[in-house]
């Protein structure tokens, strides 16, 4: 079983955090300075999920503006893919909403990235609309997806389900 802990992402893991962004996302990936700007950004929130050696094997950002939490950013390493990594980051950002009274969740994503799509929908995500020619390196359409309010049942007992269902990854307390 994997050992992980989630901390909150510091100008110290930029240097590794942008060596993951580049390996995840060759043609088009966010710059050193994009990541130090939304560090510095006080609606941004960043995670970074690290092995037991700190290695950091994912992150994830997103932004809370009053009741809404737009996800700006998630990776995970190709190696680490599979065992249930980015459903621990977005249990996390999920968490943050409920901790902050936001209400929904939004986001935009390739129209060709499928596992991303099926990750999203798995937390009941849902295609409301298509941006086109949004990603800038291929002009590749970009999926709208959105939750239902996060404070519903069908949402929370959702969201319960996928927690209590994490069982390739144990996470540490950063403490």
């Amino acid at each position: 079983m994997q050992k992980v802990k989630i901390i909150r992402m510091q100008t110290h893991d930029v240097d590794e955090v942008f060596s993951l962004e580049e390996l995840v996302h060759p043609n088009h990936h966010w710059s050193k300075d994009s990541f130090y700007n939304e560090l510095a950004n006080q609606l941004a929130h960043y995670y970074c999920i690290k092995d037991e050696k700190n290695k950091i094997l994912g992150y994830i950002g997103f932004w809370q503006i009053l009741e809404e939490s737009h996800i700006t950013t998630l990776a995970v390493h190709p190696e680490y893919r599979n065992i249930q990594l980015a459903q621990i980051l977005m249990i996390q950002l999920i968490s943050d909403c409920y901790r902050d009274k936001v209400k929904y969740i939004t986001l935009e994503v390739r129209e060709s990235n499928i596992a991303a799509i099926s990750l999203y929908e798995k937390f009941l995500f849902e295609s409301i609309g298509m941006r086109k020619n949004y990603y800038q390196d291929n002009g590749e359409n970009a999926l709208i997806m959105f939750t239902q309010n996060i404070w519903y049942d069908t949402f929370k007992d959702n969201f319960k389900k996928i927690k209590d269902n994490i069982n390739k990854v144990q996470v540490l307390n950063d403490k």
